[in-house]
């Protein structure tokens, strides 16, 4: 099928490993040109290069603290600099850390909504104008199954992302008359590093593949393959959901 974004351009977040990069991958693949971003330059040029192998797609990489916002705020000028637009935003970042909530004071607290909030909001309002202005755009947040169904010793991130749900909830309402949809993507247990981390650091995790029908953890590509999916021209009547992406993982009905 052809997505019909060939040529697009396409910001990703967190992108330099992990669902980041693997999202990053699909959409060159799809023709659409991708803006790395990373904390970590040397991560961030593998991951070009990789991508350029693979596609001959040269992506632009840009080094920065998606938790900082003047990292942020860097980011997206020199973007609009290189670029007339962005098309296609996917607001995504590595997750807080685990915990309860007595393991938290305020200013953990506080890192953790720059992270997973404050970020979504600056890159959004960052790019928002130019999409707004050509009529074309689509905004995708990459959050959790645990904004669905909390998920024991991950408060931070059961408590926050559930906002992010409700910020793209309201963006897909006030900019669909500019013919940008605004949808969230909600990853399941997914074989990354960072479930790797969860899985040392919480026992519970270990056994969490007979809660999945399809008992198995999902593939990165298989992630990617939906989000590139929703930044489609195919794609242009889906807006305002949660989708998830996690094997049946979830029980609720709706």
């Amino acid at each position: 099928m052809d997505l019909g974004i060939k040529d697009k351009v396409a910001f990703i977040g967190g992108s330099s490993q992990g669902l980041g990069k693997s999202i990053a991958l699909q959409l060159a693949k799809e023709g659409v040109l991708p803006i790395l971003s990373g904390r970590k330059v040397e991560s961030l040029n593998e991951t070009k290069a990789e991508i350029e192998s693979k596609t001959r797609i040269t992506p632009m990489t840009i080094q920065g603290d998606l938790s900082i916002e003047e990292d942020r705020l860097n980011i997206i000028q020199t973007v609009l600099q290189e670029f007339d637009s962005v098309d296609i935003v996917i607001t995504n970042t590595g997750g807080p850390p685990a915990g309860n909530f007595d393991d938290f004071g305020q200013e953990q607290w506080n890192k953790a909504y720059e992270l997973l909030f404050g970020s979504a909001v600056s890159i959004i309002r960052g790019f928002l104008p130019k999409m707004k202005s050509q009529q074309w755009g689509r905004i995708i947040a990459i959050t959790s199954v645990s904004t669905k169904q909390p998920i024991d010793h991950l408060i931070l991130s059961n408590a926050i992302r559930t906002s992010v749900v409700g910020l793209i909830k309201s963006l897909a309402n006030e900019l669909g008359p500019y013919q940008i949809t605004a949808n969230n993507v909600m990853p399941g247990y997914t074989a990354t590093q960072r479930l790797k981390t969860l899985t040392e650091s919480n026992p519970n995790f270990n056994n969490v593949t007979s809660e999945i029908p399809l008992g198995r953890f999902g593939k990165p590509e298989e992630l990617a393959a939906t989000v590139a999916f929703l930044a489609s021209q195919q794609a242009s009547y889906i807006n305002g959901v949660s989708l998830a992406v996690d094997g049946g993982w979830i029980k609720s009905s709706l």
